[in-house]
C-alpha cells in the first residue's frame, strides 16, 4: 500500500514538472540533517531505484520566493526482498 502511494506521488509530481517549464537548471544540494527546507511546491522526484541498499534520490522544488532547487538525499532501494 505504501509503495503504491509513493508511486502515485512520484507520478503526480513528475507530471507537474512536465507541465511547467524550468527557466534554468539548479545546482544539486546534498541534504544534511537539520537543514531548513523552504518547499512551496514539489516539481519532480526521481524514481526509487531497484537496488538493495541506500540509493541517491533527487527532488526538484520551488521555494516560497519562486526559486527552483534540486535536493539530493538517500533512500532505501526497492530491490531488497524480505
Amino acid at each position: 500500500m505504501q509503495k503504491n502511494l509513493l508511486f502515485a506521488l512520484a507520478l503526480t509530481t513528475s507530471l507537474c514538472a512536465y507541465a511547467q517549464a524550468s527557466a534554468a537548471p539548479a545546482d544539486v544540494v546534498a541534504y544534511t540533517y537539520g537543514m531548513h527546507l523552504d518547499i512551496a511546491q514539489v516539481l519532480s522526484m526521481s524514481p526509487v531505484p531497484d537496488v538493495c541498499g541506500p540509493a541517491p534520490m533527487h527532488m526538484t522544488y520551488r521555494d516560497s520566493q519562486g526559486q527552483t532547487h534540486v535536493l539530493e538525499y538517500s533512500v532505501l532501494g526497492n530491490g531488497c526482498s524480505n
